[in-house]
């Protein structure tokens, strides 16, 4: 006489599937790209006057990258590695030079007056040829120069870095190197790559 095969339980395997579908979905990490942090500039007013944005050329610090991805700054090449301490130098101006920054006394809280650089502006354009890379980079540079110098302000004067300070602190600090980068619309300069 011929056993019988006793019929497999197939019930639950719907149910061991979709906890292992669980499992994995719960334990999987996803690489998430993450972009520059900018804030935009507010929408100008209606009855804004024009002449208001207009700014001295010597509180502009022209950086420009053509499609080739050399760095020329204030008309001069340069090497990345220089860009950092260019950078802080144009806005600190800590001489007092007539070929950087305008400086003006402010009174600014917890520094009482000050003699600060008079909005430094950094101007930032690029070569549509130019490679990302590059531009992060430059980005790089420009930002690591206004941290070091708000680090370096902040632990002279409250002995901490800056990131450590209360938002009261970080404001103050803010308006002692109130430096701006501003982006211009890439252009074909060097040509198409």
């Amino acid at each position: 006489m011929a056993r019988e095969l006793q019929p497999i339980n197939a019930g639950s395997m719907a149910d061991i599937a979709f906890l292992l579908l669980i499992f994995f979905l719960v334990t999987t990490t996803m690489d998430v790209d993450t972009g520059l942090l900018r804030m935009l500039p507010p929408i100008p007013e209606k009855n804004q006057n024009q002449n208001q944005d207009k700014i001295k050329e010597r509180n502009v610090f022209v950086v420009l990258i053509n499609k080739n991805n050399d760095l020329l700054v204030e008309n001069q090449y340069m090497d990345l590695h220089q860009l950092r301490e260019a950078a802080k130098e144009f806005i600190a101006n800590p001489e007092n030079r007539d070929d950087l920054p305008e400086k003006e006394w402010k009174e600014i809280p917890y520094f009482g007056r000050v003699f600060v650089t008079k909005n430094p502006v950094i101007s930032l354009q690029n070569d549509r040829g130019t490679s990302y890379g590059m531009y992060i980079k430059v980005q790089n540079e420009l930002i690591a120069a206004i941290d070091e110098l708000r680090d370096e302000i902040a632990t002279k004067q409250f002995g901490k870095l800056y990131d450590d300070l209360d938002e009261d602190h970080q404001k103050a600090i803010k308006k002692y190197y109130a430096a701006a980068i501003s982006e211009a619309e890439p252009k074909n300069v060097g040509g198409a790559k």
